[in-house]
């Protein structure tokens, strides 16, 4: 996004109020938005960047006053042509994230599904799916939590992407021969993005995939996997309820795969790990990331 936005846009964009963005301009002096002969603020890039630098510093424990001060000392010392101690920041986004960041706030669902069209279309599959799904999502979790997005915001934004991913998926072309990997929520997980985007980063790298539901059906996971032999069974738990409800699932789990040592059984999801630091599952193995699944096929 290049040029002038107006307070609503970047309201949006960073998920802050425009009494916040206001409060914070005049009492801290922040940004300078440029005045039109209405009165109306015109914004640059550069106080997006500051805001949601300002934003990250706050959520970390700074006050504003903080946090400005921060800002205005790295400011000085570059103006100095001294070497600068980085100011703790966001993730960077790009374009698209920001774009993404403003539909999803307005639940525009046409302008999320071209932008996500287009950046795919620009990015490539892989590229896409590390610097603009996985920030945007990020986002949209964090301020739904905040309570910043409502359930409407949060709903649209996250049924767009799952979507969108899921076409991509089922269009994704791969070789007959290629390693299988299963992914599957466990029973009761309805967070099924998380697992869509793992299948897709190993489709990238020449695997072919099959997904299992959101929340399936008990004995459903053991059911395919008896008759799909994948060579990876990837198993989501993005929350912990569904192991508070079921318990014993996991274990079950864990002595169904020592029946299956051809195939490697991976548990992942903030759920799985907080289940996992009370429980030693000794045939699954809990992967915080993508990395660690893949250093098993090598």
């Amino acid at each position: 996004m290049k040029g002038n936005y107006n307070i609503q846009q970047v309201s949006d964009v960073t998920g802050l109020s425009k009494q916040v963005i206001r409060k914070w301009e005049e009492r801290y002096q922040l940004i300078q938005p440029e005045r039109m002969d209405n009165g109306y603020r015109l914004y640059q890039d550069q106080d997006i960047a500051t805001l949601l630098r300002v934003k990250r510093l706050s959520d970390e424990g700074y006050t504003i006053k903080q946090a400005a001060l921060l800002i205005d000392k790295e400011k000085e010392v570059e103006q100095a042509g001294n070497q600068v101690t980085p100011v703790p920041v966001v993730e960077e986004w790009n374009d698209y994230v920001f774009k993404l960041l403003e539909y999803g706030a307005n639940c525009e669902e046409l302008e999320l599904n071209r932008t996500l069209h287009q950046a795919h279309q620009d990015l490539g599959l892989d590229l896409f799916l590390s610097s603009v799904v996985l920030p945007y999502l990020r986002e949209v979790g964090n301020r739904w939590e905040k309570r910043q997005w409502d359930e409407y915001q949060e709903s649209v934004s996250s049924m767009v992407v799952r979507d969108f991913l899921v076409q991509i998926r089922r269009n994704y072309p791969y070789r007959e021969d290629a390693p299988l990997v299963l992914g599957a929520c466990i029973p009761g997980e309805l967070h099924e993005v998380p697992l869509h985007i793992l299948l897709l980063q190993f489709m990238v790298r020449g695997w072919k995939s099959f997904m299992i539901g959101s929340s399936p059906a008990p004995g459903s996971i053991e059911a395919l996997v008896d008759r799909l032999k994948p060579k990876f069974v990837l198993l989501s738990a993005s929350t912990s309820v569904p192991l508070k409800q079921h318990p014993e699932m996991l274990e079950k789990l864990n002595e169904f795969a020592k029946g299956y040592p051809k195939t490697k059984f991976f548990a992942g999801g903030k759920g799985m790990e907080d289940y996992l630091t009370q429980h030693n599952l000794d045939a699954i193995q809990f992967a915080p990331d993508l990395n660690t699944i893949l250093q098993e096929s090598l």
